[in-house]
C-alpha cells in the first residue's frame, strides 16, 4: 500500500466527508500544481485556486458534487500547466470501520499503457476492500482471472473455480439466495453484499462475507472487483449471544410462569383445585397433555390420582410404592423420573405388564414425576404426560423441580384446610337447631351457607321455639368475629336468651337480661347483634325488638316488599332503653331476618345492599312468595349472584296466617 502511494505511475488522493483532502501523493499534487504539504485539510476548488488556476477549481467543485450526489464514478480530463493531459477518475468509498463515505481521486496520463491502467484499477480495488481477499470478475459477472486465496481455502483447481465455478463451494442452503443476490447486483449494477458458508478444502465450512463493486468505463461496466471477508468468529459470536439471548428470555419466561404458578397455587383452597391450578400451568409451562398429583393415603401406603380429567390409566382406586409408574418411583426413590419415550419406560419398568395396559389404555408416550416434599418427607409426586416422545432440559428440570416445591405447600395448605373447613362447618352446624319447630298456623324456613374462603367457624345462628303461653320465638344474630370465642360467645347468648325467654318472653325484656349477662361474661370488643321477635299464630301479633341488627324483610303477597320501619337499638353489652315493636302483618306475608353477608360485600355496602334486596324481593314470583323456604333460596342466589361470598349467610323467615289489621307502633 505504501509502495502504490508514493512510487506508483498514477496519482492518488483521498477526501474525507467534509471533502478536504486527508491523503494525497506527491504525484497528485504536482498534477494538482501544488505540493503534498498545501494540499493537506483543503479542498480541490481551493487548490486549484491556491495554484493559480480558478476555472480547474471550478471543475474539481463541480466533479466533486456529482460524485456525492449520484453516488457514481465520474472521469475527466486536466491538464496542467507544463502541457500534460491526465486523466481523472473521482469515485465514492466507504470506510470500513464506521460506514462513513469518502471520495478517492486517481490521476493518471492517457497515454499509459494497459498496465497503468490495471495499476489504477487495482488501486481502486484495494481501496474498497482493504486487505482482505481480493477478486474480480468480467462486466457478465463471470470470473476471469484466478484468485489463489479462495482456491486455497476451497481446494477447487482454477477450471472449477472460474466464470460461476465459484457458486459450486457454496454451502447448498445458501447458494439459491447468493445466486439471485449476484445475478440481480451485475443486471443492475448495484453493489454486489451477501453472506454465506464456504465449503474448505477439509470438509468443513466457514463463514464470509462477499462484496463486489462495478468499476464503470463511462456508462459501461468494465469489471467488477470485489472483497471476502471471513466472519467466521463474528458469525459464532452472534449465535452465541443469540443463544445466550434465548436463554435468558426463556429463564424470564420461566421465571414469569412460576411466579404466577405461586400466585395461582396460593388461591387454591382445596386439593382439586390445586390440581386444577396445577394442569394450566403444566399446559402452559411445559406443554403437558395431562397433570395429576399423586398423594398418599391416611396410612402412607398407598398414592391415590388427583387429576382435573380422570386417573388416565391408573388405577382409580390407588396402587402402592412398587407400582410399575413413574409417580411411585419418584415417591420411592425422592427423585425425579424422567421418562422420554415407552422404550425407555419398558426398561424402566423392567417389562412390567402394567406398562403395556398404560399404553394401550392411554396416548400418552412421555412422562415426568417429581416428588413433592414436606417436612423432609414425600407427601406425594407431581406427574406430568405427554402424547409425544420427549425430552426434558437441564433447564426445564430445574424449573419443574422449582414447581413441585410450590405444589407441595399449596397441597399442605389444601389439606389443613379442608380438614379445618369440614370441622368449622360440623361445628357451625352443630350450633344451629337441627331442625325447626312445628307450630300450628305459622311456617318457619331457616337457611345457612358458610363462607367459602372461611375455615373458621362463625358467629351467625338463628334459633326458633314455642313458648309456654302458645306463641313462638325466633331470633337471628351474629357475633362479630371468627374462631372458637365468636363460637362460644354464640352459645352463651343463644341459651341464655332461650332462658330469658321462657321466663319473661317479650323482646324488651330479653334484650334487657341479656345486656346484664353480656356485661358479666363478655368482653366488649366482641359486639354482637340480634334481631328477637316472638310470634301469636292467633292473634298475628309480631313483637320484636332489634339490638344493632339489619332491619326485617316483610314480603308481602298482595303489596310490595319493604323494610320494616324500625330503629334499630344498640348492641348488646351497650346499656340503652331497649325498644319493643308490635306489628300486624297481611295473612300469607313472609317476614325474614338476615345476616350482613346476604347484603355486604367488598364490593357493595349495606345501603346499596339493603336497596338491591328489596329490589330482588319485589321481583320474586308468586308461587316462591308463598313459600318461605323457596324465598330464602331465591333471596341468597339473587343477592350474591355475580359477587364473590366472603362472609356466612344465615336468614330465618317466618310466614304469619295473622288477622287484617293495621300496623302499629
Amino acid at each position: 500500500m505504501k509502495s502504490l502511494l508514493t512510487d506508483a505511475p498514477i496519482g492518488f488522493a483521498l477526501l474525507g466527508p467534509d471533502d478536504v483532502f486527508v491523503s494525497i501523493n506527491a504525484r497528485m499534487a504536482s498534477v494538482l500544481g501544488s505540493t503534498p504539504d498545501r494540499c493537506l485539510g483543503r479542498t480541490p476548488d481551493e487548490a486549484g485556486e491556491q495554484a493559480g488556476a480558478p476555472a480547474k477549481a471550478s471543475a474539481h467543485r463541480a466533479s466533486l458534487a456529482r460524485v456525492r450526489d449520484t453516488g457514481r464514478s465520474v472521469r475527466g480530463r486536466h491538464r496542467t500547466a507544463s502541457g500534460q493531459t491526465w486523466d481523472l477518475t473521482w469515485f465514492p468509498v466507504n470506510d470500513p470501520a464506521d460506514g462513513a463515505r469518502h471520495i478517492a481521486l486517481i490521476a493518471a496520463r492517457d497515454h499509459e499503457d494497459g498496465v497503468a491502467h490495471r495499476e489504477e484499477q487495482r488501486l481502486r480495488a484495494l481501496l474498497q476492500a482493504g486487505n482482505q481477499i481480493v477478486w474480480s470478475a468480467g462486466s457478465g459477472g463471470d470470473v476471469r482471472e484466478d484468485c489463489p486465496q479462495w482456491r486455497a481455502i476451497t481446494g477447487q483447481d482454477l477450471d472449477a473455480y472460474l466464470g460461476r465455478g465459484w457458486l459450486d463451494a457454496v454451502h447448498p442452503d445458501d447458494r439459491p439466495g447468493v445466486e439471485r443476490a449476484w445475478d440481480d447486483a451485475v443486471l443492475d449494477v448495484t453493489a454486489f453484499d451477501a453472506m454465506f458458508r464456504v465449503r474448505t478444502r477439509a470438509g468443513g465450512h466457514v463463514h464470509y462475507r462477499a462484496r463486489a463493486n462495478p468499476v464503470m468505463d463511462g456508462a459501461e461496466t468494465a469489471e467488477w472487483v470485489g472483497t471476502l471477508v471471513d466472519i467466521t468468529n463474528e458469525r459464532e459470536a452472534d449465535e452465541l449471544r443469540q443463544r445466550l439471548n434465548q436463554q435468558l428470555s426463556e429463564a424470564a419466561m420461566r421465571t414469569a410462569r412460576l411466579q404466577k404458578a405461586t400466585s395461582d397455587l396460593a388461591e387454591a383452597l382445596t386439593a382439586d383445585e390445586v390440581v386444577q391450578a396445577m394442569s394450566e400451568i403444566g399446559r402452559s409451562g411445559v406443554g403437558a397433555d395431562h397433570t395429576s398429583v399423586a398423594l398418599f393415603d391416611r396410612d402412607r401406603l398407598r398414592l391415590r390420582i388427583l387429576s382435573a380429567d380422570g386417573c388416565a390409566g391408573l388405577p382409580e382406586r390407588g396402587f402402592s410404592l412398587d407400582y410399575p409408574d413413574v409417580a411411585a418411583r419418584a415417591v420411592a426413590t425422592r427423585a425425579p423420573c424422567l421418562v422420554a419415550g415407552p422404550a425407555d419406560l419398558r426398561e424402566l419398568m423392567d417389562h412390567a405388564p402394567e406398562v403395556e395396559d398404560l399404553l394401550e389404555r392411554t396416548r400418552e408416550r412421555a412422562w415426568v414425576a417429581l416428588p413433592m416434599m414436606a417436612a423432609g418427607r414425600p407427601i406425594g409426586a407431581l406427574r406430568f404426560s405427554f402424547r409425544a416422545q420427549r425430552d426434558v432440559t437441564d433447564e426445564e428440570r430445574v424449573f419443574l423441580e422449582a414447581l413441585a416445591g410450590q405444589c407441595a405447600l399449596a397441597i399442605g395448605r389444601a389439606i389443613v384446610y379442608e380438614r379445618e373447613h369440614g370441622t368449622a362447618e360440623e361445628l357451625q352446624r352443630s350450633l344451629l337447631p337441627e331442625e325447626l319447630p312445628e307450630v300450628a298456623g305459622v311456617r318457619l324456613a331457616a337457611y345457612y351457607r358458610s363462607g367459602s374462603q372461611h375455615v373458621q367457624v362463625g358467629g351467625d345462628w338463628y334459633d326458633a321455639f314455642p313458648l309456654s303461653d302458645g306463641r313462638v320465638a325466633g331470633v337471628l344474630g351474629d357475633v362479630m368475629g371468627k374462631g372458637i370465642q365468636a363460637a362460644a360467645g354464640m352459645s352463651r347468648i343463644r341459651n341464655a336468651l332461650r332462658a330469658l325467654a321462657f321466663s319473661m318472653p317479650e323482646p324488651a325484656d330479653v334484650l334487657t337480661g341479656l345486656d346484664r349477662m353480656f356485661t358479666a361474661t363478655e368482653g366488649m370488643d366482641q359486639v354482637t347483634t340480634l334481631v328477637y321477635f316472638v310470634l301469636d299464630p292467633v292473634t298475628g301479633q309480631l313483637d320484636l325488638s332489634n339490638a344493632g341488627h339489619l332491619p326485617p324483610l316483610v314480603v308481602a303477597g298482595n303489596a310490595g316488599p319493604s323494610l320494616l320501619d324500625t330503629e334499630p337499638d344498640t348492641p348488646l353489652g351497650v346499656s340503652s332503653p331497649r325498644g319493643h315493636h308490635k306489628f300486624f302483618v297481611q295473612p300469607g306475608n313472609t317476614v325474614a331476618l338476615y345476616s350482613d353477608g346476604l347484603v355486604e360485600n367488598r364490593r357493595r355496602s349495606v345501603d346499596a345492599g339493603l336497596d338491591e334486596l328489596v329490589r330482588v324481593a319485589s321481583r320474586a314470583r308468586p308461587e316462591v312468595v308463598g313459600d318461605p323456604q323457596q324465598m330464602l333460596e331465591y333471596l341468597v342466589e339473587s343477592m350474591l349472584d355475580g359477587y364473590e361470598q366472603d362472609d356466612d349467610v344465615t336468614l330465618l323467615a317466618v310466614q304469619l296466617p295473622v288477622i287484617d289489621s293495621v300496623s302499629e307502633r
